[in-house]
Parts: structure tokens; sequence; C-alpha cells
């Protein structure tokens, strides 16, 4: 894909990185990118990638719009109360960037549907706050070989990492399996600076960019990890466990299964 006049203008910022150049840029804009939820990581991740020019931008999100959202998905106005989330997500990327498609998915990602959707996509971003979508989306991304970025948020704290599979420590490598109902409050009973989203969701973005380019260093094996409060950052090394039931020596999950929904939002949203 060439860029035109126009393009050249609207990314020239980026253009004029030694790391992006004409060449990145073409990249992009050939790229694909799915986010899962498009609740408050997905809606600063969404609205960062089609600025960038992100070709391709896909939307999987069952919601509408409702009031106690709207402090922290910043990509959802109060006109767009009672929409699908999908649609108004949408709306304001073709505003932002009117050379991006977006492709929606107004369903919530199941085991029987996920798979053909992320198959479609060179990288996926989790947007969720829902512990058996989280573990879906690393299954799926496994089986499908598809990198992606993993992140949560709660009060005044929030964390991400990125697989590869094949290659590097994946989400149940880390933590397992989903933790028993109750056992981890959720955003709706602990509360969630509505910033905090704007921060790691933006990473999650930028991940997704040095990723469709080819640069920089990815959070592979390490979880960063953000305390608001303190104002700092810290890492958390890990790897991969041999013993993972996914991506092991000995696997035994060979298959998707729709996890028991644990503590998570009320409606099992997006963050």
């Amino acid at each position: 894909m060439s860029l035109g006049i126009e393009d050249i203008e609207r990314y020239s910022r980026q253009i004029l990185l030694q790391q992006v150049g004409g060449k990145g840029q073409e990249k992009l804009l050939a790229s694909r990118v799915l986010i899962v939820g498009a609740g408050g990581l997905g809606a600063p991740a969404s609205m960062y990638l089609a600025a960038a020019g992100v070709g391709t931008i896909g939307l999987i999100d069952g919601d509408n719009v409702d009031l106690s959202n709207l402090q922290r998905q910043i990509v959802h106005f109060t006109d767009d109360l009672g929409s699908p989330k999908v649609d108004s997500a949408a709306e304001k990327l073709t505003a932002i960037n009117p050379a991006v498609q977006v492709e929606t998915y107004h369903e919530r990602a199941t085991a029987g549907n996920i798979m053909d959707i992320v198959r479609q996509y060179d990288f996926v971003l989790d947007g969720t706050d829902n512990f058996p979508a989280k573990f879906l989306i690393n299954d799926a991304c496994y089986f499908a070989g598809i990198p992606f970025s993993h992140a949560g948020i709660l009060r005044f704290d929030g964390q991400l990492f990125t697989t590869v599979p094949g290659q590097s420590a994946c989400y149940r490598c880390v933590f397992g399996g989903p933790p028993p109902p109750g056992a981890v409050p959720s955003c709706s009973q602990a509360g969630v600076l509505g910033a905090m989203a704007g921060v790691i969701g933006c990473l999650q973005a930028t991940e997704a960019l040095k990723f469709l380019l080819g640069v920089g260093d990815l959070l592979t094996d390490r979880i960063l990890v953000f305390d608001a409060l303190k104002m700092s950052f810290r890492e958390v090394k890990v790897k991969r466990n041999p013993r993972c039931p996914l991506c092991g020596e000995n696997p035994s999950i060979t298959e998707l299964k729709d996890e028991e929904q644990a503590a998570c939002d009320l409606k099992g949203a997006p963050v």
C-alpha cells in the first residue's frame, strides 16, 4: 500500500521517526488489530491505533453504553447512552481517521466464535475485565499463533504484558486459571480511577504498534506494573512454565472452552 499526499501529511510526525519512515507507515496501513472489549482499555487504545493509521481495527463487545462507563471509556459520549459500544466506538474512530476500516462484532467473545475472529488479525488487545474472557483470549491466540497484549486495572493499579505464542510466557504460565468466584473484587465492586484506563490502554496500543513495525523490545516474559498513587512502574520477570496446561510440555488444554464466570464486572463487561 503506497502513501498518498494526504497520508504523508497526516502521518508526518510518525514518518519522521527513523524506526517508522514511509515503509513502516505502509506496514501500519496494511495491518489488522483486534480489540476485545470497547471499554476503558479498548477506548484509548483504539483511538491511538486509528490515529496512527492501523488499516483495520476490529472491535468485539456485546454491551451497550451505560452511564457508569463514561468516567473512563472515553470513546463513548453522553449521547451514545444505550447504543452498542462497538457502534459508538466505530463512529469515533472513523471521525478520527476516515481511512481506517472498523470491523464490529456486537457479541460476547465465546469459545464458539473467537477463533474465527482472531485468525483474521495480526495482533490482539485484551481489554476485558473478565477472568474467563482473559483466559479464553489467551488460549485462542495461542492456538491461532497470534501475539496479544494482556492488561488489567483496578483501583489505582494496572498491569500489562505481551505474549508471542511459542516464544514467551502465556497468561496461563503466570496465572494458571481463573480464580474462584468472589476471590478478587471487580471495578464495579472496588472502583477504578478513570485515568488508569488511559495510561494502560495507551501502553497496549504502543505494544501493538511496536509489534506491527517490528521495532523495540516487547513486554514479553515481563509484567509491567503501574502504581498510580506512587507514580511508579516496576517490572516482574516471568518465564514459560514447562507445566503450563496450555503451552507446556504435556498440555491438558487442547481445545477452547468457556470458563465459569468468576470475579468481574457485574455484566461481564470490559473495564
